[in-house]
């Protein structure tokens, strides 16, 4: 393997002339530099990353740490979206990524800060926590490693979020559904350990005051963020509260599980009952019927936390959260209510 000794030697200048033309350093004629880069690449020389960061004391590789993932979730393809957004910002920025899958009893074992410490990572992106999660009460109250969260929006000297606004995208769902003369309205929420579920159902609210409707909690069923757990509210709700005619759906994967429901029992969607999502994923749009839907950027989620966590490692920014907006996509799964 080729030293940038062996490249000094054939390029006929200095080892230290060699290290300042490859680390980018403007002392260095542009000549020289142009010369010590085809001397290294005919010598298919490759830098010793381990050396590199022992000298300059950064590994440049941030870490991605994900809760909870499996293949139950391979559906909706979130994380897999928000991974592909982080490893292409990071690469054309020259960081490396490294994935770190954790749940609960895993944080139990390893604290946050031991885990980045013991794989050599400057920063750390974290997506799908719950509130509750060990891992999410460390960054808050020790906030002494970088980190910026997706869709939890805490903040700290050290402590940023990346988050797309649930609550203005649920109301813009129920308002669709209120437009269509929609007067009862059922949610099918996620979990209340997440952020989101929260803000969503804050959302589903305010459409409804804003139409002068109270909303009823009762109307508000969980469905896990889950195929299963949405086919399984949406028979609660054709069982308990048999006028509802639209249902908002958190998350798509529950909308799924919810029309799956209603073909079973012998509704249709949409003339019988309508249904609208959250998250615009890839199979909404070819589901039958085609889902309505609120389309959250999945992708720029994650290119935007990998710039906001480098430009914090560099100091480039005080800034400590950014706020994506999402858009409705109206398909085929609501329809105007007849009077």
């Amino acid at each position: 393997m080729a030293t940038i000794k062996d490249i000094a030697k054939k390029a006929g200048v200095s080892v230290t002339t060699v290290s300042r033309a490859l680390n980018g350093y403007d002392d260095v004629n542009e000549d020289t530099r142009k010369k010590i880069k085809q001397v290294a690449l005919e010598l298919s020389y490759s830098p010793n990353a381990v050396a590199r960061s022992l000298v300059s004391k950064k590994t440049r590789t941030i870490g991605l740490i994900i809760s909870d993932i499996n293949r139950a979730g391979a559906k909706d393809a979130f994380a897999y979206e928000v991974l592909c957004g982080i490893n292409d910002r990071a690469g054309d920025l020259s960081y490396d990524l490294l994935l770190f899958s954790t749940n609960p009893s895993k944080q139990m074992e390893k604290s946050y800060t031991a885990l980045c410490k013991e794989r050599n990572v400057e920063g750390a992106i974290l997506s799908g926590l719950r509130l509750d999660d060990p891992y999410l009460q460390e960054v808050i109250e020790q906030n002494s490693f970088p980190c910026v969260l997706i869709d939890i929006p805490k903040t700290g000297e050290n402590v940023a979020h990346v988050t797309s606004d649930s609550r203005v995208g649920a109301t813009m769902a129920v308002r669709h559904l209120l437009e269509n003369g929609h007067r009862h309205i059922a949610m099918i929420n996620g979990h209340n350990q997440a952020f989101v579920s929260r803000e969503r159902f804050e959302g589903y609210k305010e459409a409804l005051e804003q139409y002068g409707f109270s909303a009823d909690e009762e109307l508000a069923y969980d469905g896990k963020f889950s195929e299963d757990g949405g086919a399984e509210a949406m028979y609660q709700i054709l069982i308990r509260n048999p006028d509802v005619t639209a249902v908002f759906c958190a998350s798509d994967l529950m909308a799924l599980g919810a029309m799956r429901t209603l073909e079973r029992m012998g509704r249709k969607v949409p003339d019988d009952v309508s249904i609208i999502g959250f998250d615009d994923i890839s199979i909404s749009a070819y589901c039958s019927p085609k889902l309505t839907t609120i389309r959250q950027d999945k992708y720029e989620l994650g290119y935007q936390a990998a710039q906001l966590l480098i430009d914090m490692l560099e100091n480039r920014t005080d800034n400590r959260k950014l706020l994506l907006n999402n858009q409705l996509i109206v398909r085929e799964s609501t329809r105007r209510l007849q009077e």
